[in-house]
């Protein structure tokens, strides 16, 4: 019952807790980046546009033949993350002692990136080629980039949006059977659900509906994001500083 309360109170938008309302707006970008992935890889040619440990195997598989990668789109998808990861961490430094307005500039970026990529998916040919697909790992990769730069800013633990490999891992390592005493499995189970949740509904967004589809209801949920982080604009709790 203690994880069940543990990752209910990360949906509640009003958190009273160290980190606020910061743990459910975490979530819903923890969702996006399941949409965008589920899209990159489905329709932008074996990439990820979030998870980079993928595209660095992606490469490797490509440089030593393998079917079905290429080396162009997953180094393009590298190089447009860390420009994101730039961004972010700039817009780190710009705001360094008060998270809520980090998060609204973070996420009233990657949302117009986001739309932008619609906006561009919808005057697209298809298939997506060429540099019709390109320009779209840029916009996702960017994004995606800034994104994951301001989550690690915001530090709310087990909640890093895009990455999941120490989250499952701290699962197992943390708990009584590994010897233990606090796995944090609410927090952790909820943050690999709600990834879950975005690639499998973008996925079948993207293939029952339209490819298109999963970018919108992507830039919808950043846009929810935005709205949201308004009212966290001139908020002066003590969640808004930096973890110590």
């Amino acid at each position: 019952m203690r994880h069940l309360r543990e990752a209910w109170a990360l949906t509640k938008p009003a958190g009273s807790g160290r980190h606020g309302p910061l743990p459910p707006a975490l979530l819903v970008l923890t969702v996006v980046t399941g949409v965008i992935d589920a899209f990159s890889y489905l329709f932008l040619g074996h990439v990820f546009v979030a998870n980079m440990t993928g595209n660095v195997v992606f490469i490797a598989f490509a440089a030593a033949g393998a079917p079905g990668f290429s080396l162009a789109p997953s180094i393009l998808a590298l190089i447009s993350f860390a420009v994101g990861a730039l961004v972010g961490g700039r817009l780190g430094h710009l705001q360094p002692h008060h998270r809520g307005r980090l998060l609204w500039r973070a996420t009233l970026i990657e949302a117009l990136l986001v739309l932008g990529a619609y906006g561009w998916l919808q005057a697209a040919d298809r298939p997506l080629g060429g540099i019709s697909r390109y320009v779209l790992i840029i916009l996702l990769g960017v994004a995606m980039g800034t994104q994951n730069a301001a989550a690690r800013r915001l530090a709310v633990p087990d909640l890093t949006t895009t990455v999941l490999t120490l989250t499952i891992t701290g699962l197992s390592a943390d708990g009584r059977l590994a010897g233990g005493s606090d796995s944090r499995a609410g927090r952790r189970v909820a943050s690999t659900l709600a990834m879950f949740l975005g690639a499998a509904t973008g996925a079948v967004a993207a293939l029952s509906v339209d490819p298109a589809a999963s970018v919108l209801m992507a830039g919808a949920l950043l846009t929810a994001v935005t709205v949201f982080g308004t009212r966290l604009l001139h908020a002066s709790a003590p969640w808004t500083a930096p973890p110590q």
